[in-house]
């Protein structure tokens, strides 16, 4: 498509033409493929959207690569050129070659192979952990310790000892009732936020006695390795000691739900969309998944209602969720999917529904699909160029989500008097009613705005063999103003008309000049001059134009004032 699209603008097409195609091909393949048909519009779509954002990046690229042709040294072009040609601004290497043909140049095929081994290394390396952040002290000491053993894979609670204590990043001894701290043990049944996933809630109990202790509300990890636990002490706390750790159960279990559901949505949108689709970012809480991915344009109905479909599908197989800990190449070997600028160990957690999804992942998991219960998507939508937003609930998310929707329901049906069943055709009749009403009420406006025209065209002066009215016509809009406006203008041939009407604290102005006197009465400086009197501003063309203001009570002798101006421009 792009080479395509490419030689076109060397014949000077410059506009979108290919996805006029599409029905063509499609009608000309439809014997064998007769399902091209169905996704004919969204591929028309899509090509159209391609062809519009290859004429942006490729104008880009073509000046680069024009640039660096001229000062190529011995007509070759730098491998690194090419490279940032292909990575930032999409032009593969084939077609490079083929622009640099017509150049007369070679491309340095070994120098771009170099820079992207350079790059699967990068990409590597920030898999494996890349360069971490500046780390407080406390925390290298805590971990120099020993690594926090995460239980919460199968245990919600679990007997911990108490390693660190912190507040302010400083290693504290104890904690008062009352206290806000920092706590480390030794092993932990609480998640700490990583991979999208948040961090657990819950509470610690004193192992004899069983009393509370303290409330965790968070936990997060500060460095690889480290469990933190954000608590509020409701008793003394000392290091050393020995808790009963135990998981908001609920909460946990909401969010395993929607994180496997998040697995499902990254599988479903790439049998949807493609393999192009990629994670770019993610948030998993009890109340809802949020996940963000690569794509060039907005889902339609049907493509939301298969990835819904086959969401689930899959809860209702009730498949086993398995997790297998093997090496990070094994597992990118297996076809696991790897998140660039995720932070992986050179042991990693792969997480899959067999035959569906297949994915490198820490975080916590229902045993069995069937758990989620539903899986509903609740909105999609763009949050930047070419990265589109879902966001789906699942479990007691969705039954709630379900819930809201039957009392809106619910409610409607009562204020329509009408049954549930039949509550659409009771709206479109509403609808069709308001349609025909507003048709009246523009039919007499239509009227009032005549009788105002009679009346104003006996407002008019004559200035120097100009017809210049500036009238007040309270109750009429914009529209009607400048329909009233244009209806003079043409009545009279040489005129000048400034329009203006008062609500409230609003004033709304239009002003009209017919063309033969444009090149001495701007339009646009009439309605301007008439704004800034009743403080408000605006302007436009030479011939028509619109402002506002603030000020009806400065209206009236700012209208005189017009007959002056115009006079004085004459």
């Amino acid at each position: 498509m792009r080479r395509a699209m490419r030689h076109a603008r060397r014949t000077g097409v410059m506009e979108p033409f290919l996805y006029q195609l599409t029905g063509y091909v499609a009608e000309l393949m439809r014997p064998a493929y007769p399902e091209l048909m169905e996704s004919l519009e969204r591929v028309a779509r899509i090509v159209k959207d391609e062809e519009h954002r290859y004429a942006t990046t490729f104008l880009v690229a073509e000046k680069i690569f024009h640039d660096e042709a001229k000062s190529a040294a011995q007509g070759v072009l730098a491998g690194a050129v090419a490279f940032k040609l292909y990575d930032t601004y999409g032009l593969p290497l084939e077609e490079q070659e083929e622009m640099a043909r017509e150049y007369g140049l070679a491309i340095d095929r070994e120098g771009f192979r170099s820079e992207m081994d350079k790059q699967r290394e990068r990409a590597r390396a920030s898999w494996k952990g890349g360069e971490r952040a500046v780390i407080a002290p406390v925390y290298q000491e805590l971990l120099a310790g020993g690594r926090t053993r995460f239980l919460g894979y199968d245990q919600m609670e679990a007997t911990v000892r108490v390693v660190g204590l912190v507040a302010e990043q400083q290693a504290i001894d104890s904690v008062a009732a009352g206290q806000r701290a920092e706590l480390v043990l030794n092993a932990t049944p609480f998640y700490a936020e990583a991979g999208g996933q948040v961090g657990d809630r819950g509470a610690l109990y004193h192992v004899e006695s069983g009393e509370k202790v303290a409330e965790v509300e968070d936990t997060y990890a500060p460095i690889a390795g480290l469990a933190v636990h954000r608590i509020v002490a409701l008793a003394p706390l000392v290091r050393g000691q020995e808790l009963r750790a135990q998981v908001d159960e609920g909460r946990r279990r909401s969010t395993m739900r929607n994180h496997t559901a998040t697995h499902l949505l990254h599988a479903a949108l790439r049998t949807v969309l493609g393999a192009h689709v990629k994670q770019a970012g993610s948030v998993v809480d009890p109340a809802r998944l949020r996940f963000d991915f690569t794509h060039y344009a907005a889902l339609d109905e049907a493509e939301l209602a298969e990835v819904e479909r086959l969401m689930n599908a899959q809860v209702l197989r009730d498949s086993t969720v398995r997790t297998d800990q093997m090496e990070l190449d094994r597992a990118l070997e297996t076809g696991a999917m790897a998140l660039f600028g995720e932070k992986y160990g050179d042991r990693v957690r792969v997480v899959s529904v067999p035959g569906f999804s297949r994915e490198l992942c820490g975080g916590t998991h229902v045993g069995r699909t069937g758990e989620i219960g539903l899986a509903k998507v609740v909105y999609e939508g763009s949050i930047s160029a070419g990265v589109r937003r879902i966001e789906a609930v699942t479990g007691e998310g969705a039954l709630e989500r379900l819930r809201e929707t039957m009392r809106a329901v619910r409610q409607m049906a009562t204020l329509l008097r009408a049954p549930e069943p039949e509550l659409i055709e009771q709206v479109e009749k509403m609808l069709e009613h308001r349609r025909a009403l507003e048709r009246q009420v523009e039919q007499l406006k239509g009227k009032v705005a005549q009788a105002e025209a009679a009346g104003l065209e006996q407002q008019a002066r004559v200035v120097k063999g100009v017809h210049v009215l500036a009238g007040r016509v309270d109750g009429l809009d914009r529209q009607q103003m400048r329909a009233l406006a244009d209806s003079l203008r043409n009545k009279w041939k040489s005129a000048v008309i400034v329009l203006a009407s008062a609500e409230e604290a609003s004033v709304a102005i239009v002003s009209a000049v017919t063309k033969d006197l444009t090149g001495k009465v701007h339009a646009g400086k009439l309605a301007g001059a008439l704004a800034q009197a009743v403080g408000g501003k605006g302007g436009g063309r030479p011939d028509m134009a619109e402002a506002g203001g603030k000020d009806p009570s400065a209206l009236p002798a700012a209208l005189e004032n017009i007959y002056g101006s115009v006079e004085a421009m004459l």
